[in-house]
């Protein structure tokens, strides 16, 4: 089981986050936060990295479902979504989203299943329409 869902874009960071918050919100998923992992880096530790952001995205039916099932699964949510510059090629933005997958795994509660795979139907729709999107760039 592959640990994330991707793709990779070759258009600049801040359309590919653009992009990707639609693709998002296209498939119901809204961002609850984001993490700008270059600027917290320099803040915090000086140190420098290719532009990474960590985007908190979170489908309210599919988390009620999914919390309704077991309570400590919030532990797991919201939804991860990391849109990164390749740091070996700096024209092209990586877009992972967790796989849901590996949350059944974790919590090893049958009635998750159901809701994972809801939520990587809905989360590979939003990469594909990325991929679709590029395709026609």
């Amino acid at each position: 089981m592959t640990l994330a869902l991707s793709t990779t874009l070759h258009t600049s960071f801040t359309d590919a986050v653009e992009r990707t918050r639609k693709a998002l919100s296209e498939q119901g998923f809204g961002v609850l936060t984001e993490i700008d992992m270059k600027a917290t880096l320099k803040a915090k530790l000086g140190e420098d990295m290719e532009d990474y952001v960590i985007l908190g995205a979170c489908n309210p039916p599919l988390a009620h479902r999914a919390v309704t099932v077991d309570r400590q699964i919030g532990l797991l949510l919201p939804c991860n979504v990391v849109v990164r510059t390749d740091p070996d090629h700096p024209d092209t933005v990586v877009v992972d989203a967790m796989n849901p997958q590996m949350r059944v795994q974790v919590a090893d509660q049958p009635g998750l299943a159901e809701v994972a795979d809801d939520a990587t139907t809905a989360l590979q729709a939003a990469i594909d329409s990325l991929k679709a999107d590029a395709a026609k760039n």
